[in-house]
């Protein structure tokens, strides 16, 4: 089968330092990386070291065409990501000793994907693949919409939050993930337990506490597996491709996850993003 993933890919511009700034403080940076990210390029990026197979659809502007051939390096499949006349999107990511993150985002490309380029891509889907977005591009409500009347499942990221967002792909999720503070906002909006959105599947992150599964009102704990963390960006990412990449394999849900925790375990250990999100065969002769 096949991952079809609409989603941001970014130039992420990372900066260690011993601390994350506070309002109006000015910080010197040890170091600078600039390399492959956004949230939807590390998920097509950690579903294909997975070894499932993954087609991205998504935007770069003319100075972003060495993205997407990063991309297709991974093993990734580029034929639907456009370049326009926007700059490439981009992010400003410090890191701390601890590993924590701030992270600043500009949108560029990919919040002017071609509407008719997401109708060609998914015209060669075919029910029982699945569909991935987040909540970095434009076109997400329509693209769910044509993917679920294919028969796809359709996996949500929810990220960066809003709950308007998710309220208007009612009806369309089949998969939701989100991390635990973003839980909490939903609930917050909208007043109900995000077990209770009628959605088959919602895996709710929550760092080195492990992840909690709402599989049709029935709730699975997964425990994550302890590690030194040094970076936590593309973490998450790379669980929700790993997550689809195990399901989109034939692999059960516990099994699926198992896979997915441990390789974000094996992501927060390393400093980066896309480039550094680990394969199959680290996760399996790591043995966590």
């Amino acid at each position: 089968m096949t991952i079809w993933n609409l989603g941001s890919i970014n130039a992420d511009h990372t900066y260690r330092v011993d601390k994350l700034p506070i309002a109006g403080e000015t910080l010197a940076s040890r170091s600078l990386t600039i390399g492959l990210g956004g949230k939807g390029a590390n998920m097509s990026v950690a579903a294909a070291r997975a070894a499932a197979r993954v087609c991205h659809i998504g935007a770069v502007g003319g100075d972003g065409t060495k993205w997407r051939d990063r991309l297709l390096e991974y093993g990734v499949d580029t034929r639907f990501i456009a370049v326009v006349d926007e700059p490439t999107a981009h992010a400003i990511i410090t890191v701390d000793d601890g590993g924590e993150n701030q992270i600043i985002l500009y949108s560029g490309a990919n919040g002017v994907i071609p509407e008719n380029l997401i109708g060609s891509a998914l015209s060669e889907a075919n029910a029982g693949d699945i569909f991935v977005t987040q909540n970095e591009t434009n076109g997400q409500h329509e693209a769910a919409k044509i993917a679920k009347e294919l028969g796809l499942r359709v996996m949500y990221a929810a990220a960066p939050f809003s709950a308007d967002a998710i309220i208007a792909l009612d009806g369309l999720i089949d998969i939701l993930v989100l991390n635990e503070v973003e839980a909490g906002q939903l609930q917050d909006a909208t007043g109900k337990e995000v077990s209770e959105f009628g959605i088959a599947q919602v895996l709710i992150t929550k760092g080195s506490d492990g992840v909690t599964v709402y599989d049709s009102g029935t709730r699975l704990d997964v425990p994550a597996v302890k590690v030194d963390a040094v970076d936590t960006t593309g973490a998450g990412d790379t669980f929700t491709g790993y997550f689809a990449a195990g399901l989109d394999r034939g692999f059960g849900l516990e099994q699926s996850l198992n896979l997915a925790v441990q390789a974000a375990a094996i992501m927060v250990t390393r400093h980066g993003t896309a480039d550094v999100i680990p394969d199959l065969k680290d996760v399996q002769d790591a043995k966590l």
